[in-house]
């Protein structure tokens, strides 16, 4: 006689939240979007309170906002709120940072080495000029990799909370900010070299500037065009692959 296994409902929680939490990031679900219980616990075959579950879990990491008239929706994006949250970032990981760098050990070290090995090795795009998504997730374990040595667990979920909001603009960033003179594998070599020789001011410098260059970008790009908002899927095509000319002005 067989026996059907159960799926308990923390899995089936876990499975929906990372699946949504994916869909985010990816750009599949865009910002605005009302993220209706009763869909999705239909296309998840699983109960509503799963469902709220995952949800409020991507809320607690920004992702999502709750209200109780409008019910999930997907957090929207502004001009206003990338440079509070640009401030928060810099702020917050400069000091996840300076204690990895303090407290770190050999292990976090080679963490540190391991990671860098393989985003060195991941493309950013792809043969055809776009964007390369499983980047996404290994430039996510560089950076986890390089605050996960503060050893407080409570800041570097704010850390890691915090990266994952800024993810929703990377997709922006690609489409528009005409930002062709970037280094990024540079920019991370820069950083293992600084933490693997104990510099934390040079180490935090270089940090600072990697998290602000394509906010910086953004915002010039939204303020050109008269933008308050960044809430319309931006274009498949980069400026990386799109011929140079000015791009129409959106009232």
């Amino acid at each position: 006689m067989l026996c059907r296994v159960s799926i308990s409902p923390v899995t089936r929680g876990a499975e929906v939240f990372d699946v949504l939490r994916a869909e985010l990031l990816n750009g599949v679900l865009n910002p605005g979007d009302k993220l209706r219980m009763v869909e999705l616990a239909s296309r998840f075959s699983v109960s509503q309170s799963v469902v709220r579950e995952a949800l409020t879990r991507l809320a607690e990491q920004g992702l999502v906002v709750a209200s109780p008239q409008r019910g999930f929706r997907v957090r929207e994006l502004s001009v206003e709120d990338i440079i509070g949250l640009t401030e928060s970032r810099e702020q917050i990981e400069s000091v996840a940072l300076r204690l990895a760098i303090e407290r770190g050990d050999v292990r976090w070290e080679k963490e540190i080495v391991a990671s860098h090995h393989v985003l060195e090795r991941t493309p950013v795009v792809d043969a055809n000029g776009r964007f390369h998504e499983p980047w996404t997730a290994v430039h996510h374990d560089f950076h986890r990799a390089l605050t996960v040595g503060c050893n407080n667990a409570r800041l570097n979920g704010v850390v890691l909370a915090l990266r994952d909001s800024a993810e929703l603009y990377r997709r922006w960033w690609w489409a528009l900010a005409d930002d062709r003179q970037r280094d990024l594998g540079a920019e991370h070599r820069q950083l293992m070299d600084l933490i693997l020789a104990r510099d934390a001011d040079g180490a935090v410098e270089a940090l600072t500037y990697h998290i602000k260059r394509a906010p910086e970008r953004l915002i010039a790009y939204a303020r050109e065009h008269g933008l308050d908002d960044l809430n319309t899927p931006p274009p498949t095509e980069s400026p990386r692959t799109q011929r140079r000319g000015k791009r129409p002005r959106r009232k």
